[in-house]
């Protein structure tokens, strides 16, 4: 249906801002698909507060790693955010993965899905250069992904201090 990619740093209010826009929207279900993994007690508390903010309105799908099946599985009349896309890359390249294949693969199904769809991301490449190779590589794939996703999105949206900047659309 459509296609909304919201990008921020840290902090910066893009989840609020999605979640605040998805809930405009008329919906038979809405759904957060969570790319975080409760790998430790910080964690576990930062998920637990979040679906607590959101409350019963929306259904949880964890993804991630397999975001683009769980895009797959969204349905018309359905409004998701999927929150967020910087977690999901982290994800895969602690895997070893074919980010370029899982990126293309997701973005096929972002596509092709008749959900209306909100796609938050970090924007980790207004920084510093980071000092040792792995955190390169994460920042390139980061920004190369946010191209492409930005690409195939009917609208992105920056957010800075949560103010929200239409970049297209």
């Amino acid at each position: 249906m459509s296609l909304t990619f919201v990008l921020g740093g840290a902090r910066s209010g893009k989840t609020s801002h999605a979640l605040t826009e998805a809930g405009k929207r008329p919906a038979e279900r809405r759904v957060m698909v969570a790319t975080a993994e409760a790998l430790d007690a910080e964690m576990a508390a930062r998920i637990a507060r979040h679906q607590a903010e959101r409350g019963d309105a929306w259904a949880t799908v964890e993804a991630p790693r397999e975001l683009a099946a769980a895009v797959r599985e969204l349905r018309s009349g359905e409004v998701a955010v999927i929150d967020c896309l910087t977690l999901w890359l982290t994800n895969l390249m602690l895997d070893e993965a074919d980010l370029k294949a899982a990126v293309a693969e997701l973005i096929e199904a972002l596509r092709a899905s008749p959900a209306e769809l909100f796609v938050i991301s970090n924007e980790v490449g207004q920084g510093v250069v980071p000092d040792n190779a792995l955190a390169r590589q994460f920042r390139d794939e980061a920004g190369w992904m946010h191209q492409a996703l930005a690409a195939a999105a009917d609208q992105v949206v920056m957010v800075v201090a949560g103010l929200p900047l239409v970049l297209k659309g």
